[in-house]
């Protein structure tokens, strides 16, 4: 697999993860990799012309790298399952009637990272929030063989979240190889005495810290991030 993918994770939804997935994939492209982004499970899709499609998604297909003699990397391989309804992918899949399973996701994340330097995969929700009945998401970390990328909402209770999670995703036996900021909450007090708390204290190196924005820019947002290089190392 790719050495430069990551798979990235939140502390809660709603923190700002592919926002800060789709500014990593113009940091990267940025140091002229070739850099794609995917996001296998996504709720609350909208029906097109083109079948379903999710606004997460197309940011990430958006922030993509045009591959030889295509626009985009295929929607299909980005969002291999799109479901209709805003729930839980356990809940929504099961009013698609449609079962989850990690070979369809194996088999497009590997298409994608035939085309590319880099794959940034943006999970669902919080570390925790499960993919089916019997998948969690540590089990597609597992499979797609990623280290991964915490993304830390500023917000009221963000100190507790993050190192909630940072200690369940070593508990889990994932490899946390850094984190990033993402300021969502304009007025929340002490920020960053809260953003230096978090330094000192999560186990791995900060990306960067993303400003809040009522209408965020990802291009603009990666000029905030300091991703290592080598970019990221596999585990064994």
């Amino acid at each position: 697999m790719n050495p430069r993918s990551v798979y990235v994770t939140g502390t809660d939804t709603g923190v700002g993860k592919s926002v800060a997935s789709a500014a990593l994939l113009h940091a990267l492209r940025g140091r002229g990799l070739r850099a794609v982004g995917m996001k296998p499970v996504a709720s609350g899709c909208v029906h097109t012309i083109d079948g379903w499609r999710n606004d997460d998604a197309l940011l990430l297909q958006a922030a993509s790298d045009p591959l030889a003699d295509h626009d985009r990397p295929a929607y299909a391989d980005i969002n291999p399952f799109p479901f209709p309804l805003p729930l839980a992918p356990e809940l929504a899949a099961a009013e698609a009637g449609i079962e989850l399973a990690l070979a369809p996701i194996v088999q497009a994340y590997a298409r994608l990272a035939m085309q590319a330097d880099a794959v940034v995969v943006e999970g669902v929700g919080g570390w925790a929030a499960p993919l089916s009945a019997t998948l969690d998401q540590v089990d597609l970390v597992r499979a797609l063989r990623l280290p991964v990328v915490l993304v830390v909402g500023l917000r009221l209770g963000c100190l507790n979240h993050a190192r909630l999670t940072a200690r369940a995703i070593a508990a889990d036996g994932a490899e946390l190889v850094g984190w990033i900021a993402s300021d969502i909450d304009p007025a929340m007090d002490r920020a960053d005495a809260n953003f230096a708390l978090l330094q000192r204290r999560l186990p791995a190196p900060c990306w960067g810290r993303l400003p809040f924005a009522a209408a965020p820019d990802p291009r603009a947002l990666a000029l905030h991030l300091a991703v290592p290089d080598p970019a990221i190392r596999l585990q064994a």
